[in-house]
């Protein structure tokens, strides 16, 4: 009798473990608005879902479509008709074969208050530069990746989003010079247990730099930026991917802020290219693009006329505003990069904050405007990549306000008050989500008094 409840028992794990082995990496939830979300789940080759969600006794479907991927099975699946400010339980009933496994998770729609009440509390989380250590594939010498705990930590975080600040995974030389290449990066990173839960914890979006869009500093010549764009929004589960199938640049909105999701790769002319030409900027030095620009000035512009957001972030994979680096900057493509000051002031866009990463050190860089409030650039990183010490010119930068070295460390933004006294709180967390640092502004001070 025993050995039958052995044998029985081992079938019941192992069938368990087979239910498991369905689902490759996910669900992850996606952009979340009033009324649908999107969870994003990576199933085994022939896999199938079909899904429900349910809240306050009312059950809804979901619209479940596939993603045209040779490599993997990606699926999404669009929950709509939902009701605001309400939390669903959704169950994804996955099959394959005669097999049958059964995820559970939870969403929560963002609230109905405009014109109703005052805009709610929130917080998002930010972070950059997360290398995770694969030794086969790896320069030889000390591992680049660093305590990958600091998931952990974050998917306990009570937020309402996470926003990726890119190269939020790295490729090798085994991967960007082939699609195939390019495919197994992204989903070998999606897919390891440490990030699976955060997935699942909150709502996810992504920017893109130079390790997740190609090689070391890689700009429009990229021959694979086709391939990585698809790559990108097949990973990702933003709510778009830029326009006439360039680029990734987007926008959201959550409660009163927006969100501009820039693309700092796809249209870059590369870093070493002139700045100015016979003492004049270079017109054609662009990291941005004018298409990429001309969109994102409509898109403040259309923004300025919503008299209800308060903050502006424009996210970014490179620094705008740092005077003394060394490295890529927004700075540095001056034609475009003053054209974009002088937009600004002319139009009196309110409430613009610059949010960055890639520079493996996390700082907060001022830039002083006359008649104007001050412009100021948030970076924050790494996640997990190799960390650095402030050195050279930056070791005393005079434009910097904050700022964190040789840590890994995220970013919590928090957004409190009422719109009178509106204000947002940044706090720099350790790898056990300990505070590091902490700064704060306030919308009022965000805004040109007339």
């Amino acid at each position: 009798m025993k050995k039958i409840v052995l044998v029985l028992m081992a079938c019941v794990y192992t069938l368990g473990l087979w239910a498991q082995a369905l689902v490759q990496s996910g669900p992850m939830l996606g952009h979340t608005d009033l009324r649908s979300a999107q969870v994003w789940i990576s199933l085994v080759p022939q896999a199938t879902v079909t899904a429900t969600a349910a809240a306050d006794g009312k059950t809804v479907t979901a619209l479940v479509t596939k993603d045209d991927n040779a490599y993997n099975n990606i699926q999404r699946v669009q929950f709509y008709n939902l009701e605001p400010g309400t939390t669903y339980q959704y169950t994804l009933q996955i099959t394959a074969a005669k097999q049958k496994s059964t995820v559970t998770g939870s969403f929560t729609t963002q609230s109905l208050w405009q014109f109703r009440r005052p805009a709610p509390d929130f917080s998002f989380l930010a972070g950059s530069c997360t290398f995770f250590n694969e030794p086969q594939y790896d320069r030889p010498g000390k591992p680049y990746g660093g305590d990958s705990s600091i998931f952990e930590a974050m998917a306990k975080e009570k937020s309402d989003f996470m926003l990726w600040l890119g190269d939020n995974w790295y490729t090798r030389e085994v991967d960007y010079y082939s699609v195939p290449g390019l495919h197994y990066r992204a989903a070998q990173t999606k897919a390891l247990p440490i990030l699976q839960n955060f997935w699942k914890a909150m709502p996810h979006y992504a920017i893109w730099d130079d390790h997740d869009y190609g090689p070391n500093d890689a700009d429009k010549s990229y021959v694979l930026k086709e391939t990585s764009r698809k790559v990108f929004s097949q990973y990702w589960s933003n709510p778009s991917y830029g326009f006439e199938n360039q680029g990734i640049y987007s926008k959201f909105t959550w409660n009163d802020v927006d969100v501009f999701l820039l693309d700092d790769r796809y249209f870059r002319s590369n870093d070493d290219m002139e700045d100015s030409v016979n003492g004049m900027p270079n017109t054609e030095k662009r990291m941005f693009g004018k298409q990429q620009i001309d969109w994102l000035k409509n898109a403040l512009l259309q923004s300025k006329t919503n008299g209800s957001i308060a903050f502006r972030i424009i996210a970014t994979g490179s620094q705008v505003l740092n005077q003394v680096s060394p490295f890529d900057c927004f700075r540095k493509f001056p034609e475009e990069f003053n054209d974009f000051m002088n937009f600004l002031e002319q139009h009196n866009i309110n409430g613009v904050l610059f949010l960055t990463g890639d520079r493996h050190h996390t700082e907060i860089i001022k830039q002083e405007r006359t008649g104007k409030y001050p412009l100021y650039d948030i970076t924050a990183s790494p996640l997990t990549s190799g960390t650095h010490k402030f050195g050279g010119p930056e070791a005393n930068n005079p434009y910097r306000v904050l700022g964190v070295d040789q840590l890994q460390n995220y970013a919590k933004l928090s957004f409190s008050g009422d719109k009178k006294n509106r204000k947002l709180t940044v706090q720099f967390l350790g790898i056990k989500g300990d505070l590091i640092k902490e700064w704060s502004v306030t919308a009022a001070e965000l805004t040109t008094k007339k």
